[in-house]
Order: C-alpha cells, then structure tokens, then sequence
C-alpha cells in the first residue's frame, strides 16, 4: 500500500493522545524520519468544517448522521493527506481513525461493533494503521482531568464514555497485534516509555 508507516492514537477524552503524539513525533523526528501529524474528524478543509458540526454543543444529532459525517470526513483525509504522504515514505501519526467510530458510534452510541466496523472499513478500502495505540483511562478519572465539557461528546454522561471504553477494550482484544493498550494512570514519561517498545518493532 505505501512506503510509509501509519500510527493511530486512541483513547477516551482526556487520556493524553496529545502529548503522545508529539513525544512519538519528536523521537521519530530526530531519528530521520519524516513525520505527519493529523486529526479526526479534521485533517482537510472539507474535515475541519465537518470537525465544527460534529462537536458543537448546539441542537441534536442522530447516531446515524453522526456517523455518517465522520465518515465523510475520513474519506477526504485518507484520500487527500494519509494516502499521498504514505506513499512518499512518510510517518503519519493520526489522532483518531476507524477505532474512535467503531467505539464511539458503535459501541457508545449502540449501533453496533460489526455494523460500523464494515462500514469504516468500506469507506476506507479495509485500510487500517500498521500500528494503533489506546490509552485506557476510566471515565471517571477522565472527568477529573477535563474539569469540564468543551463539547458535544465531551458533554456526554459518564455511561456513554464507558461503553466507548468497552467498545476499544473490545477491538483490542480482537485485534492485539495492532491495538496495543497503554495504561493512561501512568505518568506521561512512562506511558511514552511503554509505547517505545511496541513502536521500536516497527519502525
């Protein structure tokens, strides 16, 4: 598919994907790799307008129509940012992709793993992250690092964030050898340590 590799980072919200991210950039950076960092739903012009409905506290939104837009907006990023910096050799480190759709619409909002799985994986060409890392953190601590709501799914009860919490310890278990799970309770240098590991196998 391409000469570059894809990272994934997962996670519920306040679990440290961020500060991962750039601690994974910076190593790969200094050792002469070229790095892409990017996000879901974003990524494009087309994503970030898509990224503001999405997350705006405003109005209702049906779980299918929430899928459905981030849906739409994958299939730009794949096809206009991951795909083409793949291909030139690039490490593209991702801030969310299939996984975050499967668990949050599939598992939190009910619709379903294998409904929304098939579904990512068809707008997507059944292309996935060489290497997914999710940061597991209970919604309880996490409600604690956020202090509070900044937007629509952030604002969500407690019950919704731990069945998303479910739906990735459920793909993780489906799929160990790409989902590595990293223990969000530890410090940021520890967590970073552990990811290390995992990534020193492929890159």
């Amino acid at each position: 598919m391409s000469k570059g590799f894809f990272l994934s980072f997962e996670g519920g919200e306040g679990a440290g994907k961020t500060t991962l991210i750039q601690k994974v950039a910076d190593t790969l950076t200094k050792n002469n790799h070229q790095v892409l960092i990017t996000r879901e739903p974003g990524g494009t012009p087309l994503g970030e307008k898509i990224r503001t409905l999405l997350l705006d506290t405003e109005g209702p939104m049906t779980p299918q129509s929430e899928l459905c837009l981030f849906l739409a907006s994958r299939s730009e990023h794949l096809q206009q940012v991951i795909l083409p910096a793949l291909q030139k050799g690039t490490v593209v480190l991702c801030d969310r992709f299939n996984d975050s759709s499967i668990a949050y619409q599939g598992s939190g909002r009910d619709l379903g793993i294998p409904l929304v799985k098939n579904l990512c994986n068809t707008i997507c060409n059944n292309i996935n992250p060489d290497l997914t890392f999710y940061l597991d953190l209970s919604p309880k601590e996490a409600f604690k690092r956020l202090q509070s709501a900044h937007d629509r799914i952030e604002s969500e009860e407690q019950s919704f964030h731990q069945k998303v919490r479910q739906g990735y310890l459920k793909l993780a278990k489906q799929e160990p050898d790409r989902i590595k799970i990293l223990d969000a309770t530890l410090t940021k240098e520890e967590v970073f340590e552990n990811a290390k590991v995992h990534l020193r196998s492929l890159v």
